[in-house]
């Protein structure tokens, strides 16, 4: 028997909160407790307390809005400490039917997957658009790529997370933990799997990005850094060694014209051309092996990120007012706005 915690990140969502937390399951087979968990992250209007009137049993709150991936990760370090043995990550637009929970954490359970990740099937999904079925079908490949995983849905943030593969979760940018996530459960070796679901029709524009291109820009740049970050040899040593064959055969061409012809003095910007490749090349792939000793060092400050998850364990959550400096909240002790 296992403990499921559902966790929301929100932000502002009071409007569709209800719908939300009144679709969740109570009661599945093969869990023993469920709990739900909202990450108000610094909302403006009473999320914190309509999630506690319509069943959240808590609500994190940040003091200032700090961005998706922190509250995000708030809410997977505060689900590790309550006991959970699997985390089901949904959105606080209702965009994801509370009913699929059964679903996704079916793989789990089963003992055949640490990571799980609902399918939105954009390809046949009625509520994309054809330019974000483009899109999502783009970016998902270069996604599955980069990760060395077959999720077809990359970006889907519907997502459960077995207390193993929940552990060692950290997300260095700030915009989202969509790509980033996925890159370190594929990097790591873990079991991946997806399962089909569908969805709610769209209520609301979304708030994380404006725009395609802006959502284009970004997610890029995410998946850019997500793979430096894990793959720093790989990268670095990969352009330095391009920059260093073009550089070493301009100066190979200048030696030759130099021995062969009595005009070779007019090729002299092979020198300096192939010179300043040759230089970059070099430095580069200098980068790549020190990007790969801080990788091998973040490894280590990750085994003991581990270590001291899995030790912190709350021991009365009825009389929890407080988590790593943000407030808790709950029914016993509930929100109340200044």
């Amino acid at each position: 028997m296992k403990k499921l915690i559902i966790q929301i990140p929100a932000y502002n969502e009071a409007e569709t909160l209800p719908e939300v937390l009144d679709d969740l399951p109570r009661h599945l087979e093969g869990i023993e407790s469920i709990q739900i968990i909202v990450i108000d992250d610094g909302s403006t209007d009473n999320t914190a307390q309509v999630a506690l009137e319509h069943g959240a049993d808590f609500v994190l709150r940040h003091r200032n809005n700090l961005g998706l991936s922190r509250a995000f990760i708030s809410g997977i370090q505060f689900a590790l400490a309550l006991g959970a043995d699997i985390i089901v990550n949904t959105d606080a637009d209702h965009q994801y039917p509370g009913n699929e929970i059964e679903r996704l954490i079916q793989p789990i359970l089963a003992g055949n997957a640490d990571v799980v990740i609902g399918d939105r099937q954009p390809q046949h999904n009625r509520n994309f658009s054809p330019w974000k079925r483009f899109l999502e079908k783009l970016g998902s490949a270069i996604a599955r790529k980069v990760s060395d995983s077959d999720v077809p849905d990359a970006v889907s943030g519907f997502r459960a997370y077995s207390r193993y593969a929940a552990l060692p979760l950290q997300v260095y940018n700030p915009y989202s933990y969509t790509l980033e996530t996925l890159v370190q459960a594929g990097k790591s070796r873990m079991k991946i799997a997806h399962v089909p679901i569908q969805t709610n029709p769209q209520q609301r524009e979304s708030r994380l990005h404006r725009g395609s291109f802006d959502f284009i820009w970004r997610q890029s740049g995410v998946i850019i850094r997500s793979y430096v970050l894990y793959q720093p040899l790989r990268t670095f040593v990969s352009i330095g060694m391009l920059f260093l064959v073009l550089g070493l055969a301009l100066l190979i061409r200048f030696l030759v014209l130099y021995f062969t012809i009595d005009t070779a003095g007019r090729f002299l910007q092979s020198v300096s051309i192939g010179g300043t490749l040759t230089i970059a090349g070099i430095i580069l792939i200098i980068i790549g092996f020190i990007g790969d000793s801080i990788r091998a060092n973040r490894q280590i400050s990750e085994e003991l990120l581990v270590k001291m998850r899995n030790a912190a364990k709350i021991t009365d959550p009825d009389n929890l007012t407080e988590f790593e400096g943000h407030p808790i909240y709950t029914r016993k002790h509930p929100y109340m706005p200044s």
